[in-house]
């Protein structure tokens, strides 16, 4: 399965600093919310990269091998908090699964391939304005992202294009502890 990601990094054959020297280097270069695919030989390049992204703040999502070659996702994050008004309709995340309307995942494609809420809808935060015609605005929506963030902006988004039942889910998949559906 491919993952659509926004840069790919080669660190194939290189071994301990290097993978992590270049992905710093390569994240450097992308924006917010973008996805570096790194590809790296090195076994214990794993560990590296998912201690480093979390030091920073960048999110590491996840890692598949595919012939002895290690492919890390990691999603550029900064550090600056959002002040922007909270969008006021929110919902618990133990809640949603008793509920009879739509889990809206607004997480990037790889987050998403990773890890979800069983039959949540995949419309990555990017995306949301152009696939409004795949929602139905009579149906309760609850938007769920990693921490809340994404999807209070979607939320917004989603009642600006005058969806009345919408939900951003509190707190995001970070917290969630029921069963996860994969897509690789």
């Amino acid at each position: 399965m491919s993952i659509k990601v926004d840069f790919q990094l080669d660190a194939k054959g290189l071994s301990c600093p290097m993978p992590i020297v270049k992905t710093k280097k390569a994240m450097a270069e992308l924006v917010d919310g973008q996805i570096l695919e790194v590809s790296a030989t090195d076994k214990g390049s794993k560990a590296d990269i998912a201690a480093w992204a979390e030091t920073v703040g960048h999110q590491y999502i996840g890692t598949m091998e595919e012939d002895n070659v290690l492919k890390h996702y990691i999603r550029k994050c900064s550090n600056e908090m959002m002040d922007d008004k909270a969008f006021e309709q929110t919902i618990e995340l133990e809640q949603i699964t008793d509920r009879e309307g739509l889990i809206l995942d607004v997480r990037e494609e790889a987050e998403f391939a990773f890890g979800h809420i069983e039959g949540a809808k995949s419309i990555p935060m990017g995306e949301l304005e152009a696939r409004l015609s795949e929602l139905d605005k009579e149906q309760e929506i609850y938007v769920v992202c990693r921490t809340g963030k994404r999807s209070d902006f979607a939320a917004q988004k989603l009642a600006a294009h005058g969806f009345k039942k919408v939900f951003n889910v509190l707190p995001g998949m970070t917290s969630w502890t029921g069963d996860l559906t994969k897509n690789i």
